[in-house]
């Protein structure tokens, strides 16, 4: 008997090719959201203000810095600027200085002052035009009329009486004022009073030396004694005491002409009636001002006689 053999079927198992992965899927998702972010970008960029756009530049270039002044940016209306609205460039965002308390205050102030000013200098020319009034009425005055200079500066009303060749106002060489200077002086002193200003009175000399050289009594001391004089004489007149706040002697160093150190004109008295301003500056400097600023400035600006 034939011997049987086994049969083996080999099954040959098929499959279909593997797929190659979804890895692409990421790839496009990924380049669909960054492009979706772009145009957010392009689209807030486009809508955003310049003043947040400048806000979110500092933020990013000094964190620190607008962290500690507060706020999430300097456009911001949570920052430090007051009454900031939503947007600076706007009207309503601006700092309104007539709202803002200390600012108003300030501004009023400033304001009254302003206008206290403007109703001195009012009363000071209201002054200087009753004095030249007074000077042409008053046939003893009128003849002095060329010896009697008046004038605004900065520092109020300047009242000038100054020397004429034939016609001084005090003694050659001494502080003994002539009888027609003391009639002047007490009609300028009661209508000093008329204001509330305070006064300053400065003496001025020519340039002719004394014959010691000024070892010893000087013009420096003519000058000062003769504004003195003139000081007790505007009392004597009917002034009120109080209102002067300061004497002093120039001797030559100021001449009203200054191109003649010799000329008469030189030889004067100056009375400023000082504006509140000035007033203040001498009482701060205690009385010490060497110089009057109006003297200073006529220095400056080269007077001459026909000033």
């Amino acid at each position: 008997m034939a011997e049987v053999r086994p049969i083996i079927v080999k099954r040959i198992k098929k499959t279909a090719g593997g797929h190659h992965g979804g890895a692409w899927k990421i790839a496009y998702a990924d380049f669909v959201t960054a492009m979706m972010a772009f145009f957010l970008l392009m689209w807030l960029l486009g809508s955003t203000t310049k003043a947040d756009l400048k806000g979110i530049s500092e933020y990013f270039s000094t964190p620190l810095k607008v962290a500690m002044a507060g706020g999430s940016g300097s456009g911001d209306s949570s920052s430090v600027i007051q009454a900031g609205g939503k947007d600076l460039t706007r009207k309503d965002g601006q700092v309104n200085k007539a709202s803002d308390p200390v600012q108003k205050k300030t501004y009023d102030l400033k304001a009254a002052q302003a206008d206290l000013e403007k109703l001195e200098a009012m009363r000071l020319k209201a002054l200087k035009a009753r004095l030249e009034s007074s000077i042409d009425a008053n046939p003893m005055l009128k003849q002095f009329k060329k010896q009697l200079l008046l004038d605004i500066t900065t520092e109020g009303l300047r009242i000038q009486i100054v020397d004429e060749k034939n016609r001084p106002m005090f003694a050659s060489a001494k502080a003994e004022l002539q009888p027609y200077t003391k009639e002047i002086l007490h009609e300028i002193g009661k209508m000093l009073n008329e204001v509330p200003n305070k006064i300053t009175l400065s003496g001025h000399t020519d340039a002719a030396p004394y014959a010691n050289g000024g070892t010893s009594y000087s013009n420096w001391e003519l000058s000062t004694d003769r504004a003195n004089a003139s000081r007790r004489e505007l009392i004597a007149g009917g002034m009120d005491e109080s209102k002067v706040l300061r004497v002093i002697g120039l001797a030559s160093a100021i001449p009203f002409d200054k191109d003649n150190p010799m000329n008469p004109v030189n030889r004067r008295i100056s009375i400023i009636v000082m504006n509140k301003k000035t007033e203040d500056a001498v009482m701060k400097d205690g009385g010490k001002l060497p110089l009057s600023v109006t003297d200073a400035q006529d220095v400056k600006a080269g007077l001459t006689v026909n000033k």
